[in-house]
Order: structure tokens, then sequence, then C-alpha cells
């Protein structure tokens, strides 16, 4: 990566991940003098591609999967040159009914027959019609809350306006998501493929008081304006590589390798930045210091209380396959249910049962999980001979997996194992069958708990969104509140307790996911910072 010889810039970014590199780009084509620098020997954080198994030419999106909340217009802003490419099956969910495999498949591109799907599982139209209502009701919240994550904050006030339908307002920002669910849809399947989205990395149930649920659907169901979740052709590392460039070629520097230790502010004049690298130790001054680390991580890098530690709550899976298993329901594709998103064990009751075992400290007894193949839409992440041969990625997301339930070193074991039963009681044939082997004998399959992913790339916890997520409006009170609310980086979601140092992480207001809006906001503030 670059080598500049300053060690003072304007702006110094702590964590190399995706946001890290937005705002740097915005920052950099401004003209500012801008220093990255990354903990790890490559940049992109989550969002990397990795040959995870030795002689096998698969480059698996190892930790975070498709994309939905990177904003078109950071795309054109920057000039980044990837391709995300639409699922025509939005999701195939296997069940049983009266003793026969069947299941439920939702075409994102015809609704007839996503229509008969429904009618075929439930005898009626009746939850079609209330599956209708419901995802035409987010279209609209969603068309109307996107454009806002990249504009000023709002209020709660001028958001409810922005949104102009007091019952979805209610349904979505105000009531557990729970009570919409139970009221709009009567079947258990579902109820449960609904409330999946509000589970997704977040730990929590329908009935939440505290409405994390609802947060986390939110975010879901918004990006782009539309919801949809697109693959990255060339996996999530084409996302990274892009965003590199973007960022180099306005004249940022990056360095990796080079571990942040401290940062030191009086919050008036340059704040310092300690960091080790392969050489020793040193410092770099900066106007500003951007930190894409979680709030807990900036807290210890200040010499101040971090607070109580978030917990993530997921299971990550990463496979690669001989060829795609067969399933009970014969009436059921395995190209195209495997295309979508593949719901395992997540009728309501289920997810319920789940969580509440995971909370006494249980491993869940039917571990919920979804998976989706990357390759049925993308095949450009395997080699020559890979596509030669047949083989297809497989990635599971466990949901209910809660960083507490990984003390014991074995329970990795059982959580893996657990989810790939439940993965089988659907299947004709059992996965293990059509499980690609490595150029050491070993059958693909990878698995990272919440501590891995604390460990290997710095999520607290293994919280893949660094804490819970926030409403996309100024908030009152809670961790998302700042003193400070007539400052730039306060209107814009990113302040700290420290007017030179900013958020520009999944942990700011509107952060989590892969969506650089944390980056792009924080870049905002900057620029439009008048004491800066």
């Amino acid at each position: 990566m670059n080598t500049h010889a300053s060690s003072r810039y304007d702006a110094v970014i702590v964590g190399g991940g995706h946001n890290g590199l937005v705002a740097a780009a915005y920052l950099a084509r401004a003209g500012q003098r801008v220093l990255v620098l990354e903990r790890l020997p490559r940049v992109g954080g989550a969002a990397v591609s990795t040959r995870a198994f030795p002689g096998v030419d698969a480059r698996l999106s190892r930790y975070s999967y498709l994309v939905s909340l990177l904003p078109r217009q950071v795309v054109w802003d920057l000039g980044l040159r990837l391709e995300l490419r639409r699922r025509r099956i939005a999701s195939y969910t296997p069940t049983a009914r009266d003793g026969k495999p069947t299941g439920l498949l939702v075409d994102a591109t015809d609704p007839g027959r996503t229509r008969e799907s429904f009618r075929a599982l439930t005898g009626t139209d009746r939850e079609w019609q209330a599956w209708q209502r419901f995802y035409g009701m987010t279209a609209q919240v969603a068309e109307r809350v996107f454009p806002t994550l990249t504009e000023p904050l709002p209020t709660r006030a001028e958001l409810r306006r922005r949104v102009g339908d007091e019952a979805a307002w209610t349904d979505l920002f105000e009531r557990p998501l729970g009570e919409t669910v139970e009221r709009g849809f009567a079947d258990d399947l579902v109820r449960g493929v609904v409330l999946t989205d509000a589970l997704i990395g977040t730990f929590t149930h329908a009935h939440d008081p505290s409405l994390r649920q609802n947060r986390c659907f939110l975010y879901h169901v918004i990006g782009n304006g539309t919801g949809d979740w697109d693959v990255p052709v060339g996996g999530m590392g084409a996302v990274t590589n892009a965003l590199a460039a973007a960022a180099m070629a306005a004249g940022a520097e990056i360095r990796t390798g080079c571990e942040v230790t401290a940062v030191a502010t009086d919050g008036r004049g340059d704040a310092e930045v300690s960091y080790r690298h392969r050489d020793g130790e040193a410092t770099a001054a900066a106007r500003r210091v951007l930190v894409n680390a979680a709030p807990a991580a900036l807290a210890r890098l200040l010499g101040e209380d971090p607070g109580p530690a978030p917990e993530g709550a997921q299971l990550k899976v990463n496979m690669v396959l001989r060829r795609l298993p067969r399933l009970r329901d014969t009436a059921a594709d395995p190209r195209e249910a495997f295309a979508g998103t593949f719901h395992i064990a997540e009728g309501y009751g289920q997810l319920e049962t789940a969580y509440t075992e995971a909370l006494a400290g249980r491993m869940p007894s039917a571990p919920p999980s979804e998976i989706y193949c990357h390759t049925l839409t993308d095949p450009s992440i395997l080699g020559p001979e890979a596509v030669r041969q047949g083989l297809q990625t497989l990635t599971l997301f466990g949901l209910h997996m809660p960083a507490r339930l990984f003390g014991d070193p074995a329970a990795k074991e059982r959580a893996l194992a657990a989810s790939l039963a439940q993965l089988d009681a659907v299947l004709a044939e059992p996965i293990a069958d059509c499980l690609a082997t490595d150029s050491d004998g070993r059958p693909c399959v990878e698995a990272r708990t919440p501590p891995e992913l604390e460990r290997e790339i710095g999520l607290p916890g293994g919280h893949i969104f660094h804490r819970d997520l926030s409403f996309p409006f100024a908030a009152e009170s809670g961790p998302f509140r700042t003193e400070d609310t007539g400052s730039t980086a306060a209107r814009w979601g990113v302040a700290t307790a420290h007017p030179n140092v900013l958020l520009c992480g999944a942990g700011a207001v509107r952060g989590g996911g892969v969506s650089g809006i944390p980056g792009h906001n924080a870049a905002r503030a900057v620029l439009e910072d008048p004491a800066g």
C-alpha cells in the first residue's frame, strides 16, 4: 500500500474496513491528507473474500455475504467499479404439512407463482394477501426512509412526518414487531419467515419492549428503497477492492499491519494516534480522527470505561459442495431453493423456543439458520477447475447463538453439528455426502463463533453491528444520545464525547451492515464542520 513519510494529517482513520475506506475516499477526493491504519495485513474487515480451503479455488465471502444498504449515491460519487446482482428467488422455506414435505417459495419476479406457493402451503389466499399488504407497507417506508440515511440526522418527529403513515409508524417504530406479525399473519411458518429479518445478528425476540427487533428489521427491509439483498459479483472482496482503489486513487495513504494502541485528545487541537507496526511504534497527528471500530474499542483506545460488553449471537458456516443436495420436497428445484434465502427451523414458534433456550445458556435444540448459494447467482468466485467440477458454495448464518454459549471448547462443534442436523432434516441426503474435500482430504466446511469473530476481525463480543442498531433518527436518550447536539458531527450521527474524534463504523447512528453509510456521514461531517 502507499507509504508517505508525513506523520501529520487532516484525518487519521482507525480501521480499514469498508466504512473506513469510504470515509478515506470522500475526504481524499476533497483534497484532505488522509491516513488509514489497519491492524490486519489486508483491508476490508468483514467484507473480504478468502480461499478458505487448501487446494479449492473458491473465493468465499467469509464473514459478510450480501449487499443491500450500500447507497447507489456512494457507488456513483466514488466511481466504484462494482456489480451487484439481484437474486430472482427471494426465499424458500422447507417444512412438512400433514406428514408430507413441502415448502414456501417466494419468487421476486413472479408474484403469481408466489401466490400459488402460499395457497398450496396454507390452503387459502389469506396469508398471501396479508403478505402483500405487509410488504407493500414496508416498501413505502423504505422509499421514504432510505434517502434520509445519507442526509443530516432527522429528529424523531421529522422522520415520522417523512414516513407519512401513522399505522406504519406505529407498527415499525412504536410497538413490538411481534404484535404486527401476529395481527397480520396466522400461519406459524409465514410468521417465522417475516420475523427472521428482525433477528439477523440481534439476540432478541418478537415482543422485546426495547424494540431492538424492530430496529434490526427496519435495516433489513429498507436497503436502497427496495429492501433487495444483492449478490456482489466477485464476492465481498470485490466491494473492498473497489473501495480501496477509489481511496488510493484519490490520494489516501493506507497502511496495513498497523495496530492502533491509543488515541489522545483534549478536544481542541490535533488528536494523536499511537500505533504498532512491524518495525516498532509510531504516532500520527491529525485534526480529526475517524474511528471505524466499535464504540467499546474506541473507549479503550481513549482510556475510558467501555461499559457493558456487546454480545454477538450468530454462527457463521462456510461450505463448498461437490453438488447441491436433493430436497425432501421433490417439487422444489435445489437450484432455485438455495439461490435465495433458504430458511431452516425458522417457524415462529421454533424461533421463540431457540431464543428461550439460548437465553437460559443452553444450545438451541433446533438451531434456526438460513443459507444461500453465492455461486448460483455469481459463479465468478470459482476458478476454472472448480467450475468444471461443478462445485457450489453454501453460506449458513445461524441465529440465536450468543457468545455466552461458547465458553466450552467443544461448544462450536456441537453448534455446527446441531445446525447441520436441522439442514439434513429437510434434505433427501446428508449434507456431508455433498461436501467437497480439500487437498488434505478434509471436508470443506468451516464455522465461526462470536468469540472467533472478535479475535479475527475485532467485532466486540462477536457483534456484527458493533452494538445494537439504532433507529435512524436523533435519539433523546440511550447510548446513541450525544450531549453536543448542535455539532456538525451530531447532526450526521457520528459524534463522540470528543469534538475531534468521530465514529465512522457500524456503531454510529445509522450504522450496521455493509453500507458505507457511516463512512459517508463521517466524511460529510468533517467537510461541513466550520471549525475543521
